[in-house]
């Protein structure tokens, strides 16, 4: 089965376009070597997905032979992504957090027309 194709299957991309596009920027590494789209997957290769600035390690199991649900995921590929990929994307988030808060910053219109009520009610 195609690369492309097998991502597309077990639900790592929602669209087989996505995954071909992956492919061909350089994302995705079948046995430590960067491959096209039209690569052909085995059982027992290995595959990491850089997603979401997390690289994923996979294991191919086995072929499905079309896309699979989400709880049969698992009987075609088993996940090695270490627990420190999701930990730096947790703090990624806060990062984000940090810098601006909600309602803070550039004022919305109804806050303008607040502070425009408010001056005009003391002079």
């Amino acid at each position: 089965m195609r690369i492309d194709k097998y991502l597309w299957c077990i639900r790592y991309y929602k669209t087989r376009t996505i995954a071909t596009t992956a492919c061909k920027k350089g994302h995705v590494k079948v046995n430590n070597d960067v491959v096209k789209p039209s690569r052909e997957v085995y059982p027992q290769d290995t595959i990491e997905v850089r997603k979401d600035q997390i690289n994923y390690k996979l294991v191919v199991n086995d072929i499905p032979p079309n896309r699979v649900g989400a709880k049969l995921v698992d009987l075609y590929r088993t996940d090695h992504t270490s627990r420190d990929q999701f930990e730096g994307q947790e703090l990624l988030k806060f990062a984000k957090d940090y810098y601006r808060k909600k309602g803070s910053g550039r004022p919305t219109k109804k806050d303008r027309r607040d502070i425009e009520d408010y001056t005009e009610e003391n002079e």
